[in-house]
């Protein structure tokens, strides 16, 4: 009976022993791992936001959203053309929920952009929830601390100010919550395997080390119970036999346990060994993440690029590099809009180069095109900074003057007109003279419509034709 209450006693410590210690540097060493894991992919994740909305900052570029208040401001061409900018920028990043643009009027944060096609936010739609990251992204690059929720879902968001927005406006980009917590999960699983076969190998490793501790004392012992079982139940003062078994008994456990001693610091060699391997390992992915988000950042730049390079080829026209009739037309109607908001005026003058169909018919087309240009010259150096102006079609040309007066836009026409006259086009052996019929007209806000203020300059410049060309008509419908 003494002898396996001894038996059970000296393996039940030294399992539980060697169990604990084998814990205690296996959890601690995937306890690291795992904190790390974690703090890395949420630092990864934080970074690729707060990158992702500068760069969509950057592709807004000099975008004017002032216009741009309340839900029916969604047809204005701005709207229209930013929110289809914003849904490519969505669609080139399949871990992005949503992107938006916001306004801060004093305390208040609304809404200018959203990328959601199902239920947007309108424009002006106050946001009603307080997130100090969105409030620090007006100023600077930010992102979401922890995960928020609002009537769209729970996200985790990063935010930059415009750069042309003076602090008034910022991008945000939402990335699903369930997207960030399924990343993490993995992690967590990864752990927790780890962690039950630590418990699965530190047992069986914990069994074998106490079988080997005490086996030769149990075959001690029950040799003596063998041999002398009297003395062993009830030793006399006459056993020194025994007490030297009992002696090498311990020098062999004494033995025994420096032996175990030798093979923990070799496994914990292998285990630092592994460590260091591990964190080779994440540093060559965490490099490879790096390269990964700057190719990232390349493509959104080139894509950026070209869309900006598309969207200037179809406003120009190609032959004289001035604006095209779409454009130009975007520009009045969006200038006429502004002027019934600030009730102020704007001047049109409309020019038709004189005898052009002449010129074509007797000297070709070369030389039509070289006096398209030489004319698109003479009027580009003769307007204002502030004046717009595009080709109307075939040979006719169109000057938008904001915030001038009749007498200032037909004194700019006086100027235009003269130039032109003065200029001539050198076409092979002979030189041909540019002249130009202007008609000029002012828009009057509450009182005309765009339309009807082009059909009166155009029928302006049809009289200075029917006047003899290279002159001015005035049209004031007052």
């Amino acid at each position: 009976m003494l002898s396996s209450a001894m038996r059970i006693t000296i393996q039940t410590k030294l399992f539980f022993s060697h169990f604990a210690a084998i814990i205690l540097v296996s959890g601690s060493v995937g306890t690291y791992f795992y904190q790390s894991a974690i703090d890395n992919l949420t630092q990864a994740l934080r970074s690729r936001l707060q990158n992702s909305a500068a760069l969509v900052s950057q592709g807004l570029g000099e975008v004017k959203l002032d216009q741009v208040r309340h839900p029916e401001d969604r047809i204005l061409p701005v709207y229209k053309q930013s929110v289809s900018l914003l849904q490519e920028f969505v669609k080139a990043n399949p871990d992005i929920a949503f992107i938006y643009v916001m306004r801060r009027e004093e305390e208040n944060v609304s809404f200018v952009l959203d990328s959601d096609s199902d239920d947007p936010a309108m424009p002006g739609e106050l946001y009603p929830h307080h997130v100090p990251a969105l409030m620090e992204g007006f100023v600077r690059a930010s992102v979401d601390e922890e995960i928020t929720q609002d009537r769209w879902g729970s996200f985790l968001s990063g935010y930059s100010p415009l750069e042309a927005g003076d602090g008034v406006y910022l991008v945000g980009i939402d990335m699903y919550a369930n997207e960030v917590e399924s990343k993490l999960k993995e992690i967590r699983i990864a752990g927790m395997l780890s962690f039950v076969l630590s418990l699965l190998l530190a047992m069986i490793f914990s069994r074998y080390l106490s079988l080997n501790f005490t086996q030769r004392i149990v075959a001690l012992m029950d040799r003596f119970s063998t041999i002398a079982p009297e003395q062993f139940v009830q030793p006399s003062t006459n056993s020194g036999d025994e007490l030297n078994q009992l002696a090498q008994s311990f020098n062999q456990m004494a033995e025994r346990l420096e032996s175990s001693r030798s093979e923990i610091e070799v496994n914990q060699e292998a285990l630092r060994d592994a460590h260091d391997e591990l964190e080779q390992r994440v540093k060559a992915r965490t490099s490879e993440l790096l390269r990964t988000n700057e190719q990232l950042r390349d493509e959104i730049a080139e894509r950026t690029r070209m869309e900006m390079k598309l969207e200037e080829i179809s406003r120009t026209d190609y032959l004289t590099g001035i604006l095209n009739r779409r454009a130009i037309t975007q520009r009045l109607e969006a200038l006429a809009e502004s002027a019934l908001n600030e009730d102020d005026s704007f001047c049109i003058i409309l020019i038709d180069l004189d005898h052009f169909k002449e010129i074509n018919d007797s000297f070709g087309h070369d030389v039509g095109d070289q006096t398209l240009k030489h004319a698109v010259e003479r009027l580009r150096n003769g307007v204002r900074d502030s004046d717009l102006l595009g080709r109307w079609g075939g040979e006719e040309f169109l000057i938008m003057s904001p915030q001038t007066s009749l007498d200032e836009a037909e004194g700019l026409a006086q100027r235009l007109c003269q130039s032109l006259a003065g200029s001539r086009v050198e076409a092979g052996n002979e030189s041909v003279s540019v002249t130009g019929s202007f008609g000029v007209s002012r828009f009057r806000p509450g009182k005309d419509d765009l339309d009807t203020c082009l059909k009166r300059t155009d029928d302006a410049l049809y009289s200075a034709k029917t006047r003899g060309r290279n002159c001015i008509v005035v049209s004031d419908a007052d």
